[in-house]
């Protein structure tokens, strides 16, 4: 550890980055940086000439300063996992960005871990899998990896994130049914004579009202205008004469929570749809915006970003084996769902996991309108520690229990020496129970700061990464 920390006294320190040694106790004092030992452990008193400071952390410490993000930094996390300076398009590289999911981790951070702790050809898990991250990366990194997810709007990103495609002909479906939808979509507007000849036998004029008898779902009624209701909508009807039908319906699905009639800035977890033309103040664009009506928008500005990034991370991915199960994590038979895998005989490696956080977020909620406009079935009752459950003594107990019982049931197909990386914001002070229930046992603690997270603010905040590992048995 203290190679990272690059431990110096306070007199190097202040002639290393130019500021005074008045300054770096400064730094100590308002808790900016820590205080340690010669041996890099975290002290609170420092006997004469043992007070150490970090380059590491100092130097990350002023960059912040000098970007005004001072909030972003206290002393005690470590150095290298808040990730300072990354910018956003390595946060959201190739896939990663393919569909928005409230809550995922960065890739970085699970590329951090696997490379310290495993090696090519290993299997990961995660079974509290969410839109696939680790599924993702652990790919790029030639190992073989399994995700878990009660949400089958989940499984079905995951799936599309990882799946091998012939590029071209991805590419070429995306942007034919792109153009066919913008052809409707002018149709719709300037009432022009044009060709949708994929469906012959529909009269122009009864089109629409044909697309609306198929929708009976009062929530699109509700939060979409009229006209991005009727794009979208003829957007799904094409998807069932493609190949990809599972990429298309992510790209829509894309373009359908950036059109509804909310505030542009907030998509995450807006209360209420807004009237159609209605102004409003925008934060985002510091302006008055008005909620937008249509959705061929948002699927010009997807169709070709989607293709780009499924070639992107064809370009990196290996032919390791990814595993998609949608059930309950709890309760799945793991052997038997990997039965038919080229991996059926091999024990799991590790885990890198970040499971929900207690009465944080509703994750079917997220993605009502995926589930509205595709009729796919909800299993909210299944989910652990959402919201509307609350924070309560009860509802953090239950989380205990169900975050336990996961660990448990992975446990026959974990290998003896795995590693157990659990990501959580663990403010209750829950993991050490969860830990001791799952018959796992914690042997290392990474503090991080969490900035930039995906549609949360920029107001940064602790969470731990748990190293655990398998108790004998």
């Amino acid at each position: 550890m203290s190679d990272d920390l690059q431990l110096v006294t306070l007199e190097e320190a202040a002639r290393i980055v130019g500021k005074t040694p008045h300054n770096i106790r400064d730094y100590i004092q308002r808790k900016r940086i820590g205080k340690y030992d010669e041996n890099g452990n975290l002290i609170a008193r420092a006997r004469n000439g043992e007070l150490r400071v970090s380059l590491t952390e100092l130097r990350i410490f002023l960059s912040l300063v000098e970007e005004g993000n001072e909030k972003h930094h206290w002393a005690g996390l470590h150095p290298e996992l808040g990730f300072h300076g990354l910018p956003e398009y390595q946060r959201t590289k190739h896939v990663h960005r393919l569909h928005p999911y409230l809550g995922k981790f960065i890739p970085q951070l699970v590329e951090w871990f696997l490379t310290r702790y495993f090696k090519a050809d290993d299997v990961i898990l995660d079974p509290f899998m969410g839109s696939g991250t680790t599924l993702v990366q652990g790919n790029e990194m030639s190992m073989h990896t399994i995700g878990i997810d009660i949400s089958p709007f989940n499984c079905l990103i995951a799936r599309v994130k990882t799946a091998k495609y012939d590029v071209a002909k991805a590419r070429a479906e995306i942007l034919e049914v792109e153009n066919r939808v913008a052809r409707f979509s002018d149709y719709l507007t300037k009432s022009s004579r044009v060709n949708l000849s994929l469906f012959p036998e529909d009269r122009m004029e009864h089109l629409a009202q044909g697309l609306l008898d198929e929708c009976n779902s009062e929530y699109l009624r509700t939060w979409f205008a009229p006209r991005a209701l009727l794009e979208m909508l003829y957007y799904r009807r094409l998807i069932h004469h493609y190949q990809h039908q599972d990429l298309l319906k992510v790209v829509l699905s894309r373009a359908v929570r950036s059109s509804r009639l909310v505030p542009h800035y907030d998509l995450a977890t807006p209360k209420t749809p807004l009237p159609v033309g209605q102004q409003y103040w925008c934060r985002k664009h510091n302006r008055f915006c008005v909620p937008i009506d249509n959705c061929i928008t948002k699927i010009h500005a997807y169709s070709e970003d989607s293709a780009r990034r499924i070639a992107e991370f064809d370009r990196l991915r290996s032919d390791k084996t990814v595993v998609v199960i949608q059930g309950d994590s709890r309760k799945v038979d793991l052997q038997s769902a990997l039965a038919e895998s080229p991996i059926s005989d091999r024990r799991i490696s590790g885990i890198f996991t970040s499971p929900p956080y207690v009465g944080q977020i509703d994750y079917h909620d997220q993605h009502i309108y995926a589930y509205e406009l595709f009729g796919i079935p909800r299993q909210d009752e299944m989910e652990i520690g959402p919201k509307k459950r609350g924070k309560s003594k009860q509802a953090q107990q239950d989380y205990v229990q169900g975050i336990s019982a996961v660990f448990r049931n992975c446990m026959p197909l974990l290998a003896p020496d795995a590693k157990v990386f659990v990501v959580a914001n663990d403010r209750f002070g829950l993991y050490p129970e969860i830990a001791e229930l799952s018959g796992l046992k914690i042997v290392e603690k990474f503090h991080r700061a969490v900035t930039k997270r995906t549609e949360q603010g920029d107001d940064p905040y602790q969470e731990t990464i748990f190293m655990m590992t398998v108790k004998e048995r």
